[in-house]
């Protein structure tokens, strides 16, 4: 049986203004989101440079001592944002924790916003370390892909049948990660049995913009239960459909588990953003997503409760959450 490819979509066409280039992408994505729920992306638009630039400072941090980066360190109050230490997740509860460390951005709002003021759920200032050029690199690439990933959000708007711009008043104040990554050396004795750099899960969210170094480890669990590696392209991102997409969509898109497999004696390092809905956004069935023979599997539910939903079993061994 020959393996399912991973599609390559050249986004190109989404940014020319044609609308028969627009409805082809869109019709691309939208049979990759029904089917193995992954698809890399080219001709994005986000500059080569600021990709170089966030990988260079996300490995200088990861490099600062344990002491260093624990003075920007996730909890519970800084709304999923900072620093969260080696093994402090288990993105497969069941599982031993994770061989990894992270670094989480959320939003970066003005201390005297409302949302700031009034403590809203998942609202807080970033956690920015003490680092030269930290902070500017890493606003400038999160508002780049933040950009991107509402584009894809017309592309799956347009396949669905919607208005294209159905998605933008949802998507304007986002519950958005940008997730630096760090994967250690597999050690030649691990932990626990069974111990991954990631373990295998589905994202959360509406969709994920992973953009990889070519060290690779990336699996994606196909359908009939095989993993597939997905190979480093360069200057492409991996995009993956994610729960929360899954879930507006009356599972007409799939997110699709993955985990990560860290190669012996190489170190890796990946950057991610999840594009999550505003908090106060309504995740219900979209329009012609349910029919007489599949009515709405889902209640409807706010963004930020749903997204609580996701995180608390993930920090639960750690008792950071």
């Amino acid at each position: 049986m020959s393996e399912p490819a991973i599609p390559v979509i050249d986004l190109k066409p989404l940014f020319a203004g044609g609308e028969e280039g627009r409805k082809a992408v869109a019709s691309q994505i939208g049979e990759a989101c029904r089917g193995i729920g992954f698809f890399y992306v080219t001709g994005h638009g986000v500059p080569a440079e600021l990709r170089d630039d966030v990988f260079d400072v996300a490995a200088k941090f990861f490099s600062a001592s344990e002491e260093e980066k624990a003075k920007a360190k996730f909890s519970v109050a800084t709304g999923n944002r900072g620093f969260i230490p080696m093994k402090g997740e288990s993105l497969d509860p069941t599982k031993a924790p994770d061989l990894k460390e992270a670094f989480n951005i959320g939003l970066e709002l003005a201390p005297d916003d409302p949302e700031i003021v009034n403590e809203t759920k998942f609202r807080a200032l970033n956690r920015w370390p003490e680092m030269y050029g930290f902070r500017e690199t890493m606003l400038a690439y999160y508002n780049a892909v933040w950009k991107l990933g509402c584009k894809l959000h017309e592309a799956f708007a347009t396949d669905l049948g919607i208005e294209a711009d159905f998605f933008e008043d949802k998507m304007d104040r986002p519950l958005a990660t940008l997730r630096l990554l760090h994967y250690p050396e597999r050690p030649a004795a691990l932990d626990e049995e069974g111990q991954l750099g990631a373990g295998e899960h589905t994202d959360y969210g509406c969709v994920t913009l992973l953009a990889t170094d070519e060290v690779g480890g990336l699996e994606v669990r196909t359908r009939d239960g095989r993993w597939l590696a997905a190979p480093f392209i360069p200057g492409a991102y991996v995009c993956n459909i994610g729960d929360c997409l899954m879930r507006w969509t009356n599972d007409i898109y799939v997110s699709t588990p993955h985990r990560v497999v860290s190669p012996p004696g190489r170190e890796r390092y990946s950057v991610a953003f999840f594009l999550d809905p505003n908090p106060d956004a309504m995740v219900e069935c979209l329009p012609g997503c349910a029919s007489d023979d599949n009515p709405a599997k889902y209640p409807p539910i706010r963004g930020d409760d749903y997204l609580t939903s996701r995180l608390n079993p993930t920090y639960e061994k750690s008792g950071l959450m």
